[in-house]
């Protein structure tokens, strides 16, 4: 599901419409808000890609970034 690319963490969702896209975005936000760690991230109708790294440490993977995104993961899982 994630991979490293570019001293990032990326990963690609698609869910069935703009709709469940937008609701899945909003419960990551709130988990970024709640970690102090936020992605970057792009949205085109049903599809969500995300990016992780921390550019306060030089724009490289951190344990910041893994947790993050093992927690993104789990809202998957647990929905």
């Amino acid at each position: 599901m994630w991979k490293e690319e570019n001293n990032r963490l990326v990963c690609n969702f698609e869910f069935n419409n703009f709709s469940e896209a937008f609701a899945f975005m909003t419960r990551v936000a709130m988990l970024a808000e709640q970690q102090h760690h936020h992605p970057e991230w792009t949205n085109v109708y049903n599809k969500v890609s995300i990016s992780l790294t921390t550019h306060d440490a030089g724009n490289v993977i951190t344990e910041k970034d893994r947790i993050l995104a093992k927690s993104i993961t789990q809202l998957l899982t647990n929905s």
